[in-house]
């Protein structure tokens, strides 16, 4: 895989070695952005996922740096980002329908991910493609299959269609040189794949229910889909799994690798959401990564995460932070926001895990719509206020971070 260095490692591998600056006094990056590195061990993934920017964009949202309306993504790869993760959705026809309009764009559809892919690759940045193998949203709770499977009673049919639909989603990705770094199986799969709402006979990867074979069977017909298209493509994608809170990470991966027989991945990846996940403080987290990077030999990275710097709201969606107590020493401040993202980037370095990504950091208000609201449930904790403009949470992602603290 190749990315480019990102402003935050330029000081964990050039700052602490030399004393040579990678920003000015204030922290704004220097104009070197083109440095590549050819070995991704020694990459940090500084991500955002920005899924609903094209449907924020289409309906008034607005991006801004003091005051002046800006590329979102142009805005994020200057201060630091060097990586793009984006959500793909099967067939979600429901977008439509929320909607009301048959001749919407399928956001989250494949043309709708292309064009984030391009969009990102246009700037030089790395690309984390999420497959939630659903027609909808995809976590622990709601696995649904895609309608075009449902009727399928076959365990056989349903690996040959994963991988079938996985190969010609990349294949069409890389005919247009646009083949991601990097590919998620699944989105937050606690318990498995497509395993809730099911019909009679449909032979659920249900991992809760001890059916770590048939998820084996079905993970390992996507990954090697994502191998042989790889094979043939000067881009050798990397794989990534994906569980949410980190509690669930030993037991996960344990029992997906020998039940599930799982073994041909790169990536350990997983949702941390501390005001939710709040089984694993954060100085056992530190602890907890190192030990998964040493027991499994892979790459361990945060695929989502956010903090909210505000209770308030810019629209009548409510938000689904805020109303929790805050952690001990960062309040829900644009200050605290900063502190909660550089304390948790620099755990994870000195960790040394692999990146960070931020979930929907460009979720701002606007007349978007999803199935519960129309704006934003999110504009609390994205990285923007509510006129638009970059708050300093951004400054986590070119932040001169130690190597050995």
């Amino acid at each position: 895989m190749k990315a480019f260095l990102p402003l935050s490692l330029c000081g964990l591998l050039i700052l602490v070695m030399t004393g040579f600056s990678c920003g000015d006094k204030n922290g704004n990056p220097e104009p070197d952005e083109e440095t590549e590195i050819e070995e991704p061990s020694s990459w940090f993934a500084m991500g955002v996922d920005l899924s609903y920017v094209n449907q924020i964009e289409d309906h008034g949202g607005v991006y801004r740096v003091e005051g002046e309306a800006k590329d979102p993504f142009s805005i994020l790869k200057s201060l630091g980002a060097n990586a793009v993760r984006v959500r793909l959705w099967h067939n979600p026809q429901w977008v439509r329908e929320v909607y009301g309009n048959p001749s919407k764009p399928l956001y989250s559809g494949f043309d709708d991910v292309l064009k984030t892919i391009r969009r990102a690759k246009e700037l030089r940045m790395a690309v984390l493609l999420d497959f939630h193998y659903s027609d909808f949203w995809a976590d622990p709770g709601r696995q649904e299959p895609p309608e075009a499977w449902e009727n399928i009673t076959s365990l056989d049919v349903l690996s040959d269609s994963v991988y079938n639909y996985t190969f010609a989603v990349l294949k069409k990705l890389d005919q247009l040189s646009l083949l991601p770094e990097m590919v998620q199986i699944g989105n937050e799969t606690n318990c498995g794949l497509m395993m809730t709402g099911t019909k009679e006979g449909f032979p659920a990867p249900d991992a809760c229910n001890g059916r770590w074979q048939n998820l084996g069977v079905v993970i390992n017909s996507a990954i090697k889909a994502v191998r042989d298209v790889s094979a043939n493509s000067s881009m050798k994608t990397e794989i990534a799994l994906h569980v949410a809170d980190p509690k669930n990470l030993e037991w996960w991966f344990s029992k997906a690798v020998t039940d599930g027989g799982i073994q041909d991945f790169d990536i350990i990846g997983f949702s941390y959401y501390p005001l939710w996940h709040t089984t694993i403080p954060s100085g056992s987290l530190l602890t907890l990564v190192k030990k998964m990077k040493t027991d499994y030999d892979k790459k361990v990275m945060v695929l989502e995460t956010a903090y909210p710097w505000s209770i308030s709201g810019a629209d009548n969606y409510n938000n689904q932070f805020g109303s929790q107590k805050p952690l001990t020493g960062f309040p829900f401040t644009r200050q605290g926001q900063l502190d909660f993202m550089v304390m948790l980037t620099q755990e994870m370095i000195s960790a040394g895990a692999n990146g960070v990504f931020y979930w929907e950091p460009a979720w701002i208000t606007s007349e978007m719509k999803d199935p519960w609201g129309k704006g934003s449930s999110w504009e609390n904790a994205a990285f923007f206020d509510f006129q638009g403009n970059t708050l300093p949470v951004t400054r986590y992602l070119n932040w001169t971070y130690k190597m050995n603290p």
